[in-house]
């Protein structure tokens, strides 16, 4: 039996194509395109982009500066739940802070990283508005089981933060 190498090749190619095609159709209309229709709908996203991995969805966020966080995680993980299931959410943001902005969070960065050392998250929004008082900035800070979400704006300038209220154990304690 002579075995023709143009018909084997074809058949590779063609199974790969539907095989991997066939992935990338679900990936699009069962995962992608659900969470991309509940982000772009949410008040306030102006672009969002998705990498959905087994244990983890990354989300790249361009948000206006007076987006509720919270609101919109909330509601990604009510009405995408059975896309997002028992992956965690990973936020990166578009970067629209100025240097105003980063310099408020330097030196407010203690004050929070001390209230969430010490499990006392109802201090975070008296000392960033203590903190922003007289600057200009204004500050929002919300919290669900999982995470702070803190927002600084000024003007068109904005910082996002979210910090994990159960930080990963480090060192002797893993």
């Amino acid at each position: 039996m002579k075995l023709r190498p143009i018909p084997i090749a074809l058949t590779v190619v063609i199974s790969a194509a539907v095989l991997f095609g066939g992935w990338f159709v679900y990936r699009q209309t069962t995962m992608q395109g659900p969470l991309q229709k509940i982000v772009q709908n949410y008040k306030g996203v102006n672009n969002a982009q998705f990498d959905i991995t087994r244990n983890q969805i990354n989300l790249k966020l361009d948000l206006k500066p007076d987006t509720n966080l919270s609101g919109l995680v909330n509601q990604i993980t009510t009405k995408g739940k059975s896309v997002v299931g028992n992956r965690k959410l990973k936020f990166d943001f578009v970067d629209h802070s100025s240097e105003k902005l980063n310099r408020f969070w330097n030196s407010a960065m203690f004050s929070v990283a001390e209230a969430m050392d010490n499990k006392k998250y109802t201090e975070i929004p008296a000392k960033l508005e203590q903190l922003a008082k007289d600057s200009g900035i204004k500050t929002q800070t919300e919290m669900d089981t999982d995470n702070v979400y803190i927002s600084l704006s000024d003007g068109d300038s904005s910082k996002f933060i979210v910090l994990p209220r159960n930080p990963a154990k480090i060192g002797v304690w893993e």
